[in-house]
Parts: C-alpha cells; sequence; structure tokens
C-alpha cells in the first residue's frame, strides 16, 4: 500500500512539474543556453575594440603628422567612429553576417556578400543569441571590427584627402569591400574563404591586409604630399604616439582574445601569444633600427609593437607560444624593412605606413598560421586531411585574393569618389594644413 502512494505521489509531481514547464515561454528556456561569464567577456572586449580606435588610434596617428595636421587625424578617426556605427546598423551587419541562401561547399552570390534580412538588426533582439552571448553583444563587437578597419587607412593618406571625400569614401569601402571580405572569412558553411579553409581568427585578411592594401591604392592615387621625399616631415609629437600606441596594445587583448566569443582557453591562449608577439616585434624592430642606424627609436619600438599585434591576430586562436615569438620576430623584421627601405626605393608616400605596417604584417601573419596551427609547432592543430603544405598553400590563396579584391574595387571607389567631389585638398590648403583648411581650427595656439 505504500508503494501504490509513493508511486501515485511520484507521478503526481511529475505531472505537475511537466505542466509547470509547458507554460514557461520558449524565450525563458532559451535563456539557460546564455553564460554571464562569457557575455561579461565579451563586454569588455568590444569596449577594448572601441578604444583601440578612440583614443587609441586616433593618438597613434596625430603625434605622427605634422603639427597643422594633427586636429584632422584626430577627426577623420572621430567621424569614422560614428559613421560606420549608423552603416553597420542600418545594414552593414547584415551584409557581413546574414547566412540566408548559404550552403556548404556551394557558391553562389551568399557565398561572397550576405543579404538584408538583418537590415536594420532585424531579429536582433533581447532574446537572440550567438553562440553563448546576446546577438546585441555580438554586433556591437563586430561593429568596432568595422570602425577601427576603415580607419585604419586613414594613415596611408593623411595630410591631404578632402574630409568631404573621405567620408564618400569609407562609406562605399565598408560596403563593397569590408562588409564582403568579412563574409567570406567569418560567416560559416558557405562562405567563399571559410569554405577553402582559410584560418583567419580576428582578422588578418578581413582588418589588416584589407586596410594596408586600400592604403597603398588611396596613397598611390592621391600622389605625395607636398615637398615628399625632398623636405623633411618628422612626427611633431611622439608622446602622442606612444599614448596611442600603449592605447592599441591594450585594446589588442579585446581584438584577439574576445574573438573566441567566450571566457574559455582558448580566449587565455589568444591572449598569452597576442602579448608574447607584440614584445617580440617590438624589440625586434628596435633592433633591426639600431643596427641600421646607430640608435633605436621610440617611434620604432612603437611601430614594432603595432607591427606585433598586427602578424599574430589571425594566428592568435591557433598559434602557441613558440609560434608567438617566430611570427613576432618575422613581423618585426618584415615590417621594418617595408616601412623604411621597400617604401624609399619604391617611392610611394604612405604617410603612416599602413601598408608596411598592416598590409606586410597581416600578410605575415596570414601565411605563418598555416605553419603556427600545426600541432608539431605548438599549435592547436590543423583540420582533419590537412597538413602544414595543404595549409600555407590555402592561407597564400586567402591573401591574395584578398589583396586582388581590395585593390580593385578601391582603386574604382576612389576614382568614382574624385569625379564626384575631388579626392585632394588644394595646393594652398594643403600647405596651410587641413586643420585650419578642412576644419577652420587649430591644435595648438602659438
Amino acid at each position: 500500500m505504500k508503494t501504490l502512494i509513493e508511486n501515485s505521489m511520484t507521478k503526481r509531481w511529475l505531472a505537475l512539474i511537466a505542466t509547470l514547464a509547458a507554460c514557461v515561454p520558449a524565450t525563458v528556456l532559451a535563456q539557460d543556453e546564455l553564460s554571464a561569464g562569457d557575455t561579461a567577456w565579451m563586454l569588455t572586449s568590444t569596449a577594448l575594440v572601441l578604444l583601440m580606435t578612440v583614443p587609441g588610434l586616433a593618438l597613434f596617428y596625430a603625434g605622427m603628422v605634422r603639427s597643422k595636421n594633427v586636429l584632422s587625424v584626430l577627426m577623420q578617426c572621430f567621424a569614422i567612429t560614428g559613421l560606420m556605427t549608423v552603416l553597420w546598423t542600418l545594414f552593414g551587419y547584415s551584409l557581413a553576417f546574414d547566412t540566408t541562401g548559404m550552403e556548404a561547399g556551394t557558391l553562389n552570390f551568399h557565398s561572397i556578400v550576405g543579404g538584408f534580412d538583418k537590415a536594420f538588426l532585424s531579429g536582433v533582439g533581447l532574446d537572440s543569441l550567438t553562440a553563448t552571448i546576446p546577438e546585441t553583444v555580438f554586433v556591437t563587437f563586430q561593429m568596432t571590427f568595422a570602425v577601427i578597419t576603415p580607419a585604419l587607412i586613414v594613415g596611408a593618406f593623411a595630410e591631404r584627402m578632402k574630409f568631404s571625400a573621405m567620408l564618400l569614401f569609407m562609406t562605399a569601402w565598408l560596403i563593397i569591400v569590408y562588409c564582403p571580405i568579412a563574409h567570406m572569412v567569418w560567416s560559416g558553411d558557405g562562405g567563399l574563404m571559410w569554405d577553402w579553409g582559410v584560418l583567419d581568427f580576428a582578422g588578418g585578411t578581413v582588418v589588416h591586409i584589407n586596410a594596408g592594401i586600400a592604403g597603398l591604392v588611396a596613397a598611390i592615387v592621391l600622389g605625395k604630399r607636398k615637398g615628399f621625399p625632398n623636405i623633411a616631415m618628422p612626427p611633431h609629437n611622439l608622446g602622442l604616439t606612444v599614448i596611442g600606441a600603449s592605447l592599441l596594445w591594450v585594446g589588442w587583448f579585446g581584438f584577439n582574445a574576445g574573438s573566441a566569443l567566450g571566457a574559455g582557453s582558448t580566449a587565455g591562449m589568444a591572449m598569452l601569444v597576442t602579448q608574447i608577439a607584440t614584445g617580440t616585434a617590438a624589440l625586434t624592430w628596435m633592433f633591426c633600427e639600431w643596427l641600421s642606424h646607430g640608435k633605436p627609436s621610440v617611434l620604432g619600438i612603437a611601430s614594432g609593437a603595432v607591427a606585433g599585434l598586427v602578424a599574430i591576430t589571425p594566428a592568435s586562436g591557433t598559434a602557441g607560444p613558440m609560434g608567438a615569438l617566430l611570427i613576432g620576430v618575422a613581423a618585426g623584421i618584415a615590417c621594418y624593412w617595408c616601412a623604411t627601405k621597400l617604401k624609399r626605393k619604391l617611392g610611394y608616400d604612405d604617410s603612416l605606413d599602413v601598408f608596411g605596417v598592416h598590409a606586410v604584417g597581416g600578410i605575415v601573419g596570414a601565411i605563418l598560421t598555416g605553419l603556427c596551427a600545426a600541432s608539431s609547432m605548438g599549435g592547436a592543430g590543423l583540420a582533419d586531411g590537412m597538413t602544414i603544405g595543404s595549409q600555407l598553400f590555402v592561407q597564400f590563396k586567402g591573401v591574395m585574393f584578398t589583396v586582388i579584391y581590395t585593390a580593385v574595387l578601391s582603386y574604382i571607389i576612389l576614382k568614382v569618389v574624385d569625379v564626384i567631389v575631388g579626392l585632394r585638398v588644394s595646393e594652398e590648403a594643403e600647405t596651410a594644413g587641413l586643420d585650419l583648411s578642412e576644419h577652420d581650427e587649430r591644435g595648438y595656439i602659438l
């Protein structure tokens, strides 16, 4: 009798629990998948990546231009932050991450760029998730990448592009160049470079090669600054540059470790290898300069640190500590040579070495990712069926596709903008400085 009573009570409790569960909204049950720890880390990472542009990159660039152009660079970085925020909200996120129509192994239009199903952030609400974090956080995190990438290009044409032309160019560039590259690399199965097997954890191709190549094209199309290279154009305030580089270094932990989309072991290793590669590249550039010119410079060690940050970015989710050392040394040497020797030999006026640091560092890092990801090199391991040789080929293929795609479309956009408003300020405006001619303000009161 006691057993029958207990069984009857058990059935009643089970029925009650089932009834209560049926009454709980599905959205509440979905919250069980959300990780508070992952979300907290991603909120922090998002703020860190925004810190990289304003104030980090803005100060880094502002210190390297002449005093008559300091406000123009700060203004360009600040305006880009606002402009990309709005464009990303309207349709940038959708073009980059809408996966409608995508299918693994199938090449179609949506292998190149997303659709408009998420335009105006449609469907992005309180309850929508990306992995274990709110989609709202993922949208904002990726927005900060869309902010800093075009802002990097500013350094290549600093001191000579019209502000109006810059805004038009950046608007078109985000839509036509950045969003498709981000979609092809990061959107998942069906994305062109994703299906190729390209490894780019945090933006070697999407951010740095993309921005560096666009910067080189812009520098060539606009032409050299008045007086370059015969007139010395040294940085006017290296203190600002070092502060900016330091903020970039700190913010980059959000950039790389945040790309894990969670607070786990991958994020931890990404943070470690980021620090190792950065310190190694900074010292490598410093010693290269010391040997070449007899003295180490503050600008050199700061530039070397940025080169290391750039190069480890694509490998930060797959490389181990020894791979980070290798990448740091390679980036320090290659970026130093390209930003000094190659630039002088070819004669292009990349004002603040966007190509020499970001494109070259991104290429070095992207290719070495194929080597350093291998478990034999201390990395996380390659995908099934991949060898070091085949992964290196895939990485090279991804690099070359990005270089060609970005160069051709950036050139076309620049030419169209030139027809519409003209790209370059007048000779008189350039002589007076962009602070006065474009913004009617002075950075310093004499």
